[in-house]
């Protein structure tokens, strides 16, 4: 077995890696990453990239051909991976999270890859009534990110065949532990504010909804797609990929920090606007067709890995939101310093 896992110097990457490893024991893992966040580790006993065959760097919007030689799987993790970084890097977002995946795909099938797996996301479904949505709903993305993510799926979808295996994970919103933490995350936004200043500020009235997953679980996800078979609904899948039972609206989501952090106090904005990205999603699909794989993670445990690790770090940054954690602040670093230029591409 032979497997390409395109950003896995991501906040996803560390956990993807080691459950594969951990499936295929003698695999040949390879690792494709620009680089950006290398240095963003958390709280690691070693470099995750350890678990690797080999990590090998580059841009994926420009993947080298001779990568894809005797591969059997790709995993596309790859991506401008929020709406701050959407909405200031647009175009770019469309670029790597859209065109590249699609180019990639393409190789892939005419290099013999017999399975393609995108990380995509919930967030496609936009603003939404109370009704949890299925796959067949109709999709309203509200930002690049979303958008980028509803083209890849589209342009995806024709390339499946008998032989190529395209499998699209619709993932809830990632939070959880990781060895390359992000905190520009609902939950994990909100475990760092409880920790370094001991009030949460909720800026809408809290009544958003917002499904959610362990960055573990989508690790599981992952693992389960890249084996799928066609038999299994089809050469093509778009599935949600989450559960039913993480479907929290944003006050919960801070009320269970403030149980597991001590001292911390909750407050909403009740004069707030609407906030439009409001959604539930029904993942009962996942559950039928992926039995084996579901989430093991809860929301309890997943706080309380995050601020275990946060308190093994000293972490008492009330500035976080511009630190190395955050993965705009990192990019806009980089781009003073002059190491990206105006594409995001190094300098050197």
């Amino acid at each position: 077995m032979k497997i390409i896992i395109t950003g896995n110097m991501g906040y996803v990457g560390p956990g993807v890696v080691s459950q594969l490893r951990d499936t295929y024991p003698d695999a040949e893992l390879i690792g494709f990453d620009t680089g950006y966040f290398a240095k963003c580790l958390t709280n690691p006993l070693f470099l995750p990239e350890n678990k690797l065959s080999r990590q090998e760097f580059g841009d994926v919007r420009a993947f080298p051909d001779e990568l894809l030689e005797g591969v059997d799987g790709v995993v596309y993790l790859a991506a401008i991976s929020n709406d701050p970084m959407g909405n200031k890097y647009e175009e770019i977002t469309m670029d790597v999270n859209y065109r590249a995946a699609v180019k990639l795909a393409e190789k892939a099938r005419a290099k013999g890859v017999g399975s393609f797996v995108f990380a995509s996301s919930c967030s496609m479904y936009g603003e939404a009534d109370d009704l949890a949505k299925v796959e067949t709903d109709k999709l309203n993305p509200l930002t690049a990110y979303a958008r980028s993510k509803v083209y890849a799926e589209r342009d995806l979808q024709p390339l499946a065949n008998e032989n190529f295996t395209i499998t699209s994970l619709r993932f809830a919103t990632a939070c959880g532990f990781s060895y390359r933490l992000r905190l520009d995350l609902v939950l994990n936004d909100f475990l760092a504010g409880a920790v370094t200043s001991n009030e949460l500020s909720i800026l809408s009235d809290g009544t958003p909804w917002r499904p959610l997953i362990n960055v573990l679980d989508m690790a599981r996800a992952i693992d389960w797609a890249i084996a799928r078979k066609k038999e299994n609904r089809g050469e093509f899948l778009a599935v949600n990929t989450g559960s039913n039972v993480w479907n929290y609206q944003v006050k919960e989501l801070a009320d269970a920090v403030a149980e597991v952090v001590p001292g911390v106090k909750v407050s909403v904005n009740p004069d707030a606007p609407p906030d439009k990205r409001s959604y539930k999603v029904n993942f009962d699909l996942f559950k039928e067709i992926a039995p084996d794989h579901q989430p093991i993670h809860d929301l309890k445990s997943s706080i309380q890995a995050l601020y275990d690790n946060l308190s093994a770090m000293g972490f008492d940054d009330k500035n976080y939101r511009e630190s190395h954690l955050t993965r705009l602040s990192v990019l806009n670093v980089l781009q003073e310093n002059n190491y990206l230029n105006s594409n995001l591409e190094w300098t050197w």
